[in-house]
């Protein structure tokens, strides 16, 4: 397992990494293991409470004062007990005094990282000097609501792309393979190879860095009985998994189609949080400094073909800081089927090898407020690991859209 780091020495890339007083640093970065839905370690364990641990980990870690935490923003899709009331009683919880505010944010899959950029935002204008951005969702808990069409005003569903958004995850990303011609085979050997990724790091210790171990209780379903556990890895992840062995999986969504339970994202459980701040401060301070957030932009697409928004949010965010795609060590791009994740890294011509370095949402999960912070920490993991500076977090976007941002590491 290796990550050719790019020789690149762009003026753009030397630009983002020079250091200034009135960066937005990283002090520190973590995530939950990700379990899956209604069988792995988290699922027994209420939003709340998994929001709570990593809030608390994520200041006591550097050792910061959680009174200095000015304003915390949290990624949640589906709020039935993980909106805006349980982040707030999450964070009292988690030992943060009643004088830091907090709010949720819901833009679908880019959650987690819309909290991020929310929290960077307001470092950049001044308004604080110290945030989290976080993310957290209970699969368990929340999947599975469907909403008909007679929800929703007649007059709005008049306009077809409006109607569009109510297209099932599963059939967009039967869109998507069809109109781009995407074998099923394709998407197999690249799910296939994500799984492989995994389990390689998974086994050689690759990710405890970045995962914080929870005690759990957990529910026996035949006795009954309650039971303390410890979560600290991603229980998704399977070892000997080939294109040969998904070949055998049947469509999960159309009976021609080629999206199945295998090389589409699994149904999951999690949290991480960011740690942010003025670079100025952090150093005032004496906390450390893992890395710095660059930039971030969204990028709206056809709501029935979602899934390809990485491949228009990543040149948007690309153009801002001037860099192009081989100034980029690495990219974690969400996986939220493998044919919107093909279709994205083809269309970028982004390397291979580059991409998903230690497997993606197909192989560890996709909890979904969650997914956008998490990628980040582990980010952060990956460059520290193999010595990589400048990267890019992905996801598509359920009712069509892409969100990216850049960091740079500085371990």
């Amino acid at each position: 397992m290796s990550l050719a780091v790019s020789p690149s020495t762009s003026s753009a890339k030397a630009r983002i990494l020079a250091k200034h007083d009135d960066d937005v640093v990283i002090v520190s970065a973590v995530r939950t293991a990700i379990t899956k839905a209604k069988k792995g370690g988290f699922k027994d364990t209420s939003p709340d409470l998994l929001l709570s641990h990593v809030l608390r980990a994520v200041y006591t870690k550097p050792g910061l004062d959680p009174a200095l935490i000015e304003d915390i923003s949290v990624g949640n899709v589906l709020p039935d007990r993980g909106g805006a009331s349980a982040a707030r009683m999450a964070s009292l919880h988690a030992g943060i005094p009643f004088t830091t505010s907090i709010n949720s944010v819901n833009r679908q899959c880019s959650s987690g990282l819309t909290s991020v950029n929310h929290i960077a935002s307001l470092i950049k204008i001044g308004q604080i000097d110290i945030g989290i951005g976080a993310g957290v969702e209970s699969m368990t808990q929340g999947f599975g609501r469907k909403y008909s069409a007679s929800e929703f005003s007649a007059e709005v569903l008049e306009n077809q792309l409006a109607h569009d958004c109510l297209i099932p995850m599963g059939i967009t990303s039967e869109n998507v393979a069809s109109d781009y011609g995407l074998s099923r085979h394709e998407q197999d050997v690249f799910a296939a190879a994500s799984f492989q990724k995994a389990a390689a790091a998974q086994k050689a210790g690759k990710y405890s860095s970045e995962i914080l171990p929870v005690k759990a209780k957990i529910v026996d379903p035949k006795s009954g009985e309650t039971r303390e556990v410890l979560v600290d890895y991603d229980d998704g992840v399977r070892e000997g998994v080939t294109a040969e062995t998904l070949a055998k999986l049947k469509p999960a969504f159309s009976k021609e189609g080629s999206t199945h339970a295998g090389n589409a994202s699994q149904v999951s459980d999690g949290a991480a949080a960011v740690l942010l701040a003025r670079r100025s401060v952090a150093v005032k301070l004496g906390l450390p400094i893992v890395g710095k957030f660059v930039a971030a932009a969204t990028a709206g697409v056809p709501p029935r073909i979602m899934g390809v928004g990485p491949a228009y949010a990543i040149p948007k965010v690309l153009k801002q800081t001037g860099l192009e795609i081989g100034d980029i060590d690495f990219y974690e791009i969400n996986e939220a089927f493998a044919s919107q994740a093909l279709f994205s890294i083809r269309h970028l011509g982004i390397p291979m090898e580059k991409v998903n370095v230690h497997g993606g949402a197909i192989a560890i999960g996709h909890p979904l407020g969650c997914t956008g912070s998490r990628q980040i920490a582990t980010g952060l993991n990956i460059a520290r690991q193999y010595g990589a500076r400048v990267f890019v977090t992905s996801m598509c976007i359920g009712s069509g859209m892409g969100m990216a941002a850049v960091f740079v590491s500085e371990q």
